[in-house]
């Protein structure tokens, strides 16, 4: 199976970081790609990638200085699950999944996954990567989840926040929700734009969403450097320190830019939590008490 021709394959050789995480941190959100050999990609994807195996990931969770994983579906693989579940069987205790899930998923189905480590299930808003689906539907699958302790992921672009807003309010009445990659804010706006100001006040008036300060590398006007978007997580992580998570989104799925060295992004993580408590908190304490329970 052939990668599509303009899609940019994860850094060959990313350099050792200069930040040393503190022992016990988390790469809260990563994923794993097939081999499409093993785990074939979904026949409706909106995109080919390059193999990214679990045996990379893992290799650059110790080459980066990392203790632990936690490994999200992402939309090339639809709602099967297996390459996640492998891969999460083959960590053990070092790593916990986020799903997707089809709407007609079985109870023996979602046993496994929760077997597996799995904590949690996406919900994909972005159009220009998935179809539409009725909130119907991802309101069922939730209260499906609820009972197994499971929170919620959800992924969305900035311009779709207020028409979003009631929906995830409602889903974080008793659930966490977690806002991939800051609700992906437009930089060239500044961090006191009336958009990112709307992002802060939902985190701000319910304490049941989380966010990821992830993704620089997708939201900034001038790779390689991320200066740009550092104002925005910075500002995440100090108003709501409890609940922000970090991650590498390796091996960056639908990069168009340029190749992100991982390396490179973990050395971002002191510039946006910039002392030793935020740090442990943004790495540890959150992803370990979210999806380890401790």
């Amino acid at each position: 199976m052939t990668m599509d021709p303009d899609y940019l394959p994860f850094h060959p050789n990313p350099t050792k970081p200069s930040y040393v995480s503190p022992q016990g941190a988390v790469d809260a959100h990563c994923h794993v790609f097939g081999p499409a050999d093993r785990f074939p990609y979904h026949p409706k994807r909106k995109y080919t990638p390059c193999d990214a195996p679990k045996e990379e990931l893992f290799a650059l969770r110790d080459h980066l200085g990392f203790s632990r994983n936690v490994i999200v579906q992402a939309s090339c693989h639809g709602s099967d699950n297996a390459a996640l579940v492998d891969a999460l069987e083959a960590a053990g205790d070092l790593a916990r999944g986020v799903s997707v899930l089809s709407p007609d998923v079985t109870d023996d189905e979602l046993k496994v996954l929760d077997n597996a480590g799995v904590k949690g299930v996406r919900f994909n808003f972005v159009k220009r990567l998935v179809d539409s689906t009725p909130k119907e539907v991802f309101i069922d699958l939730a209260n499906r989840v609820k009972v197994l302790g499971w929170h919620i992921v959800v992924y969305f672009e900035s311009p779709d926040l207020e028409d979003l807003r009631p929906f995830l309010e409602s889903l974080a009445s008793d659930q966490v929700v977690v806002v991939d990659h800051m609700g992906r804010p437009d930089v060239r706006l500044g961090a006191n734009s009336d958009e990112f100001l709307a992002f802060m006040r939902l985190l701000e008036q319910n304490p049941n969403i989380w966010t990821k300060v992830s993704c620089p590398e997708r939201l900034t006007q001038q790779a390689p450097n991320y200066s740009d978007v550092i104002p925005f997580a910075r500002a995440l992580v100090e108003f709501f320190p409890e609940r922000v998570l970090w991650g590498t989104d390796w091996p960056h799925p639908n990069m168009k830019s340029h190749v992100p060295d991982d390396g490179a992004l973990v050395d971002v993580i002191p510039l946006i939590a910039v002392t030793e408590e935020l740090q442990n908190k943004l790495l540890i304490d959150n992803p370990m008490r979210l999806y380890w329970g401790s």
